[in-house]
């Protein structure tokens, strides 16, 4: 699987749903065996590695912001500020 198949994925599960999480996005790299998508964040963390989220920005960069409480991904809407991360 490549990161442009996850970033696909992705937005189709953010279409299908109304939002992704993070967690959701590791869930199913780590069970279809592909952890070298992954990264260890400074906390230890598994996260989405670069690739995908460069990916992932790519396709949906005017359409989709990162809300950083929820560690998700949403559609935006008239109220977001210009940028990619949302307050809320």
């Amino acid at each position: 699987m490549k990161a442009e198949e996850v970033a696909e994925w992705m937005l189709r599960e953010l279409e299908t749903h109304g939002c992704i999480y993070q967690d959701d996005v590791v869930d199913h790299l780590i069970k279809a065996n592909v952890e070298k998508l992954l990264r260890v964040n400074s906390d230890g963390n598994l996260v989405i590695g670069r690739p995908v989220l460069e990916a992932f920005k790519t396709i949906t960069e005017t359409t989709v912001v990162w809300v950083k409480p929820e560690r998700c991904w949403r559609f935006r809407v008239v109220e977001d500020e210009p940028g990619r991360e949302a307050r809320g």
